[in-house]
């Protein structure tokens, strides 16, 4: 995938720009909150509808404006790509080759990204929250089936947290229309479970190759997926519907006094090891960065072996937070392979005798200069 062109009208603290991205890697340099992120956040959100800076989308749009616009053009294996994404108090509209889609998930996965930003340290050391939108992002990008699943799944929580506090003493009626949720609940859970089951499994294979050749062989790392109700893969989705339904019915009284659902997706988390040692409890701050570097060079390939081709790369001032060596794989990684977005205060914290063919940009208050 290769970004030729992006506009944005009122978009954050863009009035209006329009950038034509000509290199293989292009560089953001300026002073903070002058909008560089703005402009890498820009094209993630062109990628999956949302940002990975708020869940507010009218955050996105300029201070006195009624609408934000987004537009760009990629250059992608079976041909150009143009894809339109509005932003109002009508909620999104999305156009993919001046085609509007009637449903979002429709939209994603037309345009695949990568973005590292010094937050993403949190996958590793940060809530299960953080680990939970990671997963969401990643899967729903290249398997649109999983954000409708999600959708619909968040919406049958949110009914059965609201049947939960109303049941504390209420009548038997109550129970009957829990085991209905109950079904739906069990059901959305089973099919979000293992398609993030899968996800992992194949993140493992390329991490772990990453971590090694990052430590030279010195570390082995692997991801666990640790689901809130504990199950066995390999047993068939019949067994597990019915031992999930068992599940919520011995810790129904549990969740009416809590007025809370206690098991499934929303409550599921990830956890890292190195050398068998859970790298956030027992990880030094460079073994926890080299976890999250390996998360996401092996996003990169996970994405190529899924779509068939290299998704943007996106890098938000982190490599200035990386050492020569670490920064150095990161480098190396991406030279090659796909285009790459870099936002930095400086060139003085990069490698710029190992960049090739870069083109730098300058940002001054909401402007390119």
């Amino acid at each position: 995938m290769y970004l030729k062109k992006l506009a944005l009208r009122d978009y954050r603290n863009y009035e209006s720009v329009e950038l034509a991205t000509e290199g293989a890697v292009n560089i953001f340099i300026g002073p903070n909150a002058q909008g560089k992120t703005n402009l890498l956040e820009a094209i993630f959100v062109l990628a999956l509808t949302k940002s990975h800076r708020t869940h507010h989308d009218k955050e996105l749009i300029r201070f006195g404006a009624e609408r934000t616009t987004l537009h760009g053009e990629f250059d992608k294996k079976y041909g150009p790509c143009t894809l339109d994404l509005t932003f109002s108090n009508q909620g999104k509209k999305a156009i993919i080759n001046g085609l509007e889609q009637k449903k979002l998930s429709n939209f994603i996965g037309a345009l695949n990204v990568v973005m590292f930003a010094p937050e993403d340290l949190s996958i590793v050391k940060g809530s299960p929250g953080v680990r939970r939108r990671f997963l969401d992002m990643e899967i729903g990008q290249v398997l649109p089936s999983y954000i409708y699943d999600l959708s619909q799944y968040q919406k049958v929580l949110a009914q059965r947290n609201n049947l939960l506090k109303q049941s504390f003493g209420a009548s038997p009626a109550n129970g009957t229309l829990l085991e209905v949720w109950n079904e739906q609940l069990v059901r959305l859970s089973i099919k979000i479970m293992k398609k993030r089951q899968n996800f992992i499994h194949k993140l493992q294979i390329w991490a772990e190759s990453i971590h090694r050749g990052i430590t030279n062989g010195s570390e082995t790392l692997a991801i666990e997926y640790k689901p809130s109700f504990a199950y066995d893969d390999s047993v068939e989705e019949s067994v597990l519907f019915e031992q999930f339904m068992i599940k919520l019915s011995q810790a129904k009284d549990q969740e009416i006094r809590r007025s809370t659902t206690l098991y499934g997706p929303h409550r599921d988390d990830l956890a890292f090891y190195i050398n068998g040692k859970d790298v956030q409890t027992f990880g030094s701050q460079g073994q926890q960065r080299t976890t999250a570097l390996s998360l996401k060079l092996a996003e990169i390939e996970f994405i190529q072996e899924e779509v068939g081709e290299y998704p943007l790369l996106l890098l938000d001032d982190v490599l200035s937070e990386l050492d020569t060596y670490r920064q150095t794989q990161l480098l190396e990684t991406f030279q090659t392979k796909v285009q790459t977005f870099i936002t930095t205060t400086g060139v003085e914290s990069l490698q710029m005798n190992r960049l090739e063919n870069a083109s730098i940009f300058h940002v001054r208050n909401g402007r390119l200069v």
